[in-house]
């Protein structure tokens, strides 16, 4: 199974150099006055804020104290993007993909998650996995999927993990390993995903207690290297 993160929470972007108005709007949503929030993030994002920029992206996405409107969140989360803000990318990318106030564009999508992907976001990382697998908005590409899905996975990502044990066990862009399949499977499981309970006894079934024993192994060694020692 492929699966796409879909940024579902309403997430905060602090930063500490903004005051004034985007700060009245932090305190305004931890109230849950959305409609000063609103207003807060309004004047700051048209000072040029990115962050609030970001938020109010984020307000109209979800309809946090306005009617939800996905044109009016696309529009906002691109001013951010346009001011390099990773996670306006990444959501503009999700636009893009699900043709939620744009039209749906894969290519642009990719183009959004790319930059989001190489500011370090995970979640455009693995999705960008996801778009090389499937050959949406590029040419399908194992391998390329393979490297955005390790970059996710090790910054702890789990659906970039579980998909890393599917690409081993199927040995699409990496040779065929079911012990770095269950690996993985494994360390995601752990972290709670249960397709990756599923993948773990899948790939435990073609495997020697030997190998078993050494995939277990190598999940404590990553997870205990806090992903640096994985290869």
């Amino acid at each position: 199974m492929v699966r796409f993160v879909i940024a579902a929470l309403f997430t905060l972007i602090f930063t500490a150099a903004l005051a004034g108005d985007f700060e009245d709007g932090v305190a305004a949503i931890d109230r849950k006055d959305y409609a000063t929030a609103l207003a807060k993030f309004r004047s700051a994002a048209q000072q040029g804020s990115a962050a609030a920029q970001y938020n109010l992206g984020q307000m109209y996405r979800r309809g946090d104290g306005v009617a939800q409107n996905y044109k009016e969140a696309a529009r906002w989360y691109l001013l951010a993007a346009e001011q390099g803000l990773a996670e306006a990318q990444y959501n503009l990318a999700l636009m893009y993909r699900n043709g939620q106030g744009v039209p749906q564009d894969y290519k642009e999508a990719v183009r959004w998650y790319q930059m989001a992907a190489q500011q370090g976001n995970a979640n455009a990382q693995h999705n960008l996995g996801v778009m090389y697998r499937n050959g949406q908005g590029v040419a399908q590409d194992y391998k390329e999927a393979v490297r955005w899905y390790q970059l996710a996975a090790k910054q702890g990502h789990a659906n970039a993990q579980y998909n890393l044990g599917i690409m081993y066990g199927l040995g699409q862009g990496v040779l065929q390993d079911y012990t770095r399949a269950h690996m993985w499977f494994n360390i995601a499981a752990i972290a709670g995903d249960k397709d990756s309970v599923k993948g773990r006894d899948i790939a435990a079934g073609v495997m020697s207690a030997q190998q078993i024993e050494q995939a277990q192994r190598m999940a404590r060694e990553c997870m205990s290297s806090n992903f640096t020692k994985c290869d």
